[in-house]
């Protein structure tokens, strides 16, 4: 299952649960604002020193966070091998 490190109040974190939705994609949504600290600095790992938005990971794949736009979601979910509708 694909985890999505996201915030309740990120537009582009709101449009990529979306897009999962739409896709019948499953994920389990990790809430920033409630991460533990471990979490909170493999995110900043992740993103080059902060944490951003929506980042998602896949067995052990990582994809930094970034702005929504659904080409790039679509290549993202390509490369962490997950299959759409």
């Amino acid at each position: 299952m694909i985890h999505v490190y996201a915030a309740d109040w990120c537009p582009h974190c709101q449009k990529a649960v979306a897009f999962l939705k739409s896709q019948n994609i499953p994920f389990k949504y990790i809430d920033m604002d409630k991460a533990s600290p471990d979490i909170i600095r493999k995110i900043d790992e992740v993103n080059g020193g902060e944490w951003v938005v929506p980042t998602l990971e896949y067995r052990g794949k990582w994809i930094p966070g970034k702005a929504f736009d659904e080409d790039e979601m679509r290549k993202d979910l390509q490369i962490l091998g997950i299959k759409m509708d």
